[in-house]
């Protein structure tokens, strides 16, 4: 009875947390300035510029690869947020495929055959994952797999394996100015957001506007501060264009099928679905509205569909960024209008070039200070998870062993990682993925004792 109560008094205050719920309908503007919010702290341009510095793209072709991602993240957050998962969820390019991704356009010659082969292979990669969604042999898995202490963890670690490299590659090694400069701006932009969450909370419903908004006052606060620091370069805006058209499949690149690129890319995929349903859960512990059997097949189902759209349109696969969890947990703004509006923005921003190098000139330690924030309170969420189940010495393992690999994967030295067989590499290059697969293992092995 106690615990019952207990739970109850949890939900209540989550509920109260939240300013505005999924489906709640606010205004149009209000969902455009929110969205626009979200975006803003999201880094969905690096990974398509990662991509274009390894395999040697041309300056052109860079572009291209920038707009097609952003326009597949915003028709895949649609996808997901509407149609789909209809849950608060924001697509966006993953990190994961990039060794794939690399390995695969070599080991096809390069050039416009070597990119063919990348797209062949996440198209039939991503069809895979649509039947895993209607069949329903994913949601299976999650629900044999993954209990509450084993989803705890798994918040827990997304937010773990992201804060290094928050801190690391978006503050001390970002290459927009020295790294004194760099902090800096990271303490003023992680600073005046906090100072604004304070002040929304003493404020009560006056103050609303402050936490709600908090994200976009720090990230601006950031601008304004690299501006005086003389290191805020809006060169790139002026060069691009206002509106410029995407790349259009069979004309300005083909696809072509590979089978050892196709299974990469299905390992690849199957990554992908374990990591992304750490970020599942945390949207869905920060909104507390539990994640249903439909919720997981449909969310699978949207995920394929996502990417499906991101091959087609010459760029790679796209997943739900655990980032948006939480900037809702800070803001207490979940409403699924925002996350439409996200959709439209991206779609805005990959159709034109000024607005797409708007968001790229946003100095990386700005968006650091605040990502970093993000990443703590997304690792709370999985502790809070945790908290509700009763914790005996096989939870502690289950617990402790994943946290300790996460860490292990993320220092891990890149010339050690890149000298280990070619699956290995797939398996540790995503910490969130080996310390899901320890978390899930442990917990299936390990004998249960008595409890405290």
């Amino acid at each position: 009875m106690e615990t019952h109560t207990d739970n109850q008094d949890q939900a209540q205050m989550k509920s109260q947390h939240l300013v505005i719920s999924p489906d709640a309908k606010i205004s149009f503007s209000q969902s455009t300035l929110l969205g626009l919010q979200h975006v803003l702290a999201m880094d969905v341009y690096v990974v398509p510029f990662l991509i274009a510095m390894l395999v040697g793209l041309s300056a052109g072709q860079s572009s291209a690869l920038i707009q097609s991602t952003f326009i597949a993240a915003g028709i895949g957050t649609l996808i997901q947020t509407y149609f789909c998962m209809k849950l608060p969820i924001a697509q966006g390019p993953s990190y994961v495929p990039l060794g794939a991704i690399v390995s695969i356009y070599a080991a096809s010659g390069g050039g416009e055959l070597g990119w063919s082969s990348v797209l062949g292979a996440s198209l039939v990669g991503s069809l895979l994952v649509i039947v895993l969604g209607y069949t329903g042999i994913f949601n299976k898995i999650v629900k044999s797999f993954i209990p509450a202490i084993v989803g705890g963890t798994i918040i827990f670690i997304v937010g773990l394996s992201l804060l290094p490299v928050a801190i690391q590659d978006n503050i001390y090694n970002a290459k927009d100015a020295a790294i004194d400069q760099n902090v800096s701006l990271a303490l003023i932009s992680g600073g005046v957001l906090i100072l604004f969450v304070i002040l929304g909370s003493l404020l009560g419903k006056k103050g609303s506007l402050f936490r709600v908004l908090s994200v976009m006052f720090a990230l601006v606060a950031g601008c304004l501060a690299a501006d005086f620091m003389g290191i805020l370069n809006f060169s790139a805006i002026a060069d691009a264009k206002w509106f410029s058209m995407p790349l259009l499949p069979f004309k300005d690149f083909g696809f072509s099928f590979n089978f050892s690129a196709i299974i990469t890319m299905i390992i690849i995929y199957l990554v992908l679905l374990a990591e992304t349903t750490g970020t599942w859960f945390a949207v869905s512990n920060v909104i507390d509205k539990p994640l249903t059997d439909k919720n997981i097949n449909q969310g699978v189902i949207g995920e394929g569909f996502s990417c499906l759209v991101a091959s087609v349109l010459g760029s790679t696969p796209v997943t739900g960024y655990s980032t948006n969890a939480g900037i809702i947990s800070i803001t207490g703004i979940a409403s699924r209008r925002v996350f439409l509006a996200v959709g439209g923005w991206f779609i805005i921003f990959g159709c034109s070039g000024k607005l797409a190098a708007l968001i790229s000139s946003i100095p990386t330690a700005v968006i650091g200070g605040v990502f970093a924030i993000v990443c703590g309170i997304i690792a709370i969420n999985g502790i809070q998870v945790m908290t509700n189940e009763k914790i005996g010495e096989k939870e502690m393992y289950i617990v402790a062993i994943p946290m300790i690999l996460t860490l292990a994967l993320v220092l891990i030295p890149k010339d050690y990682l890149y000298a280990l067989p070619t699956f290995v590499q797939y398996l540790l290059g995503s910490p969130i993925l080996a310390a899901s697969l320890a978390a899930i293992l442990l917990n299936k092995l390990l004998p249960t004792g008595n409890k405290k």
